[in-house]
């Protein structure tokens, strides 16, 4: 869900979708697609009835020699009796590698969302489906995009799960889905915005650009709790030899869920509280990390006091970990008196541990307690509301599918065949389309991608001063699905409409 040198669209597929040339294997007979479900709906937004066409169908994407490759699977919300052909677009989808976009579909900004506990076990079926009164159907039309594989999507005829399963390939199997359904539904001069979540948003920094170079202009994009750096983003084992970074920028999440679990017992509001670790972070704690062994004994009493106080662990076990505190252990640690650990996605969240003395923690307690509602939800909405009656089983979730042991997701981006980096493709992108903009929405509660570590690459895309007044900031008292926290999801919707007025004023010359 939620969590890691082309130049041209025409570039990118030919190495997404091209067949080999010697193969000689003739490919499987391609199926019926299931016809697409088109239905009619109305959603009140601020006393305003808006009447609005739901499409839940595929769009198929072929290589250079026009074989059928995939279907991709996506549900399309279009606001009735306006010209289409000027009316917004934002294209959605959650991120993985190897999730649908079930979770953006069914939580967010779409006509309808599930009713959730906040903050905890949501619990067994029934659940109950919502009118969403955050949607932003009066802003723009919305499609929502499932990966290549995912949801109700297949490969089909000479397609191939390592034509898609990779940085590249999966940003051009998008880039053609998006040329693909502006053709079909008139959208060319549509203004088009791009909305990814976690993965999504490294989708995001690639696919803008990709679009881009072929001439396919984007407005904004909008990024939810953002993975562009993987050099800053792992703070994975011993930190031997250096790669001290994703301590200092995890620092402040591990602040945040501290206070949240009120386990800072002197702790002032939330907002001072992380400017002061924020700054703590970036210069104390950076200068006493970047000394190594060379820091003096009353110095590490100093820092060891800090983290005590920031974090609310043990100034013993800050010490055993000599000052370094993956978010993993801090996840188990910070409430294992209680014998629960933190949510990873959402650190409000809290689940029981089998094992109360682990390092740290066998599974989400996000996933734990909000999954079922959101799958149950979701093929309930898909197939009864929606009426897409495909015979296919909804793939929420293929990670068991793209990390087998034969079928690794190809990180390589690109020329670079180092750590992960998208963030030179976003700066490019803002750089080549000084109108470009962009909204960077953070939880403070999230250890899948920390708030901080995000600040940190946006503010180190090196853009000219007046470009880098193009990105916009966010930060909600939720987690890595914003969403997931009704309070949250309220000022979210707020932040982002006034947005999308602003966007759409600025690049329509108003």
């Amino acid at each position: 869900m939620h969590v890691k040198p082309l130049r041209t669209l025409s570039a990118a597929l030919a190495l997404a979708v091209a067949l080999p040339l010697a193969s000689a294997a003739k490919p499987p007979p391609i199926p019926a697609p299931t016809p697409d479900a088109v239905t009619h709906h109305t959603l009140v937004l601020d006393g305003r009835s808006l009447a609005y066409t739901a499409r839940a169908g595929t769009i198929t994407l072929r290589n250079v020699d026009d074989q059928p490759t995939a279907r991709v699977f996506y549900t399309a919300y279009t606001l009735d009796g306006v010209d289409p052909s000027k009316r917004p677009v934002t294209f959605l989808y959650n991120g993985g590698p190897g999730s649908s976009t079930i979770w953006l579909r069914m939580g967010s900004f779409g006509p309808v969302r599930v009713r959730t506990a906040d903050g905890t076990v949501t619990g067994p079926p029934p659940y109950q489906l919502l009118d969403n009164q955050y949607s932003l159907l009066d802003k723009t039309d919305l499609v929502f995009i499932d990966m290549p594989g995912s949801g109700f999507g297949r490969f089909i005829g000479v397609g191939d799960r390592k034509d898609f399963w990779g940085v590249d390939e999966d940003a051009a199997a998008f880039a053609q889905f998006i040329q693909r359904y502006i053709t079909n539904f008139n959208r060319w001069n549509s203004p088009r915005f791009l909305f990814g979540e976690s993965y999504g948003t490294t989708r995001s920094a690639v696919l803008v650009k990709l679009l881009q170079d072929e001439g396919i202009g984007v407005n904004g994009v909008v990024l939810l709790s953002s993975f562009l750096n993987a050099n800053i983003d792992y703070n994975d084992g011993a930190p031997v030899g250096g790669g001290d970074w994703a301590y200092v920028l995890y620092l402040p999440t591990e602040a945040a869920t501290a206070w949240f679990h009120r386990a800072l017992p002197n702790a002032p509001a939330l907002a001072p509280l992380l400017s002061e670790v924020e700054n703590f972070a970036l210069g104390d704690y950076l200068d006493a990390l970047g000394q190594g062994a060379l820091l003096p004994p009353a110095r590490v009493d100093e820092i060891v006091a800090k983290l005590h106080e920031y974090t609310g662990l043990s100034e013993q076990y800050i010490r055993n970990s000599n000052m370094r505190i993956p978010y993993d252990r801090f996840q188990n640690e910070l409430l294992r008196e209680r014998g629960v650990t933190v949510g990873r996605l959402d650190s409000r969240f809290q689940t029981y541990v089998l094992d109360r003395a682990e390092v740290s923690p066998d599974w989400d307690a996000t996933d734990a307690a909000i999954d079922s509602a959101f799958v149950s939800t979701g093929n309930y909405y898909l197939r009864q509301v929606l009426k897409y009656n495909s015979p296919l089983l909804y793939r929420a979730e293929i990670y068991d599918l793209i990390y087998a042991d034969d079928q690794t997701w190809d990180f390589k981006h690109g020329m670079d065949v180092q750590v992960l980096n998208v963030a030179p493709d976003l700066a490019q992108a803002m750089t080549y389309n000084p109108q470009l903009k962009v909204f960077s929405a953070n939880g403070y509660f999230d250890f899948a991608t920390p708030f901080f570590a995000t600040v940190y690459v946006l503010n180190h895309l090196y853009l000219a001063p007046a470009l880098h007044k193009n990105i916009t900031f966010g930060f909600y008292e939720s987690g890595h699905m914003v969403y997931l926290h009704p309070a949250a999801l309220a000022r979210f919707h707020a932040d982002l409409e006034r947005w999308y007025a602003q966007t759409l004023a600025s690049t329509s010359g108003k």
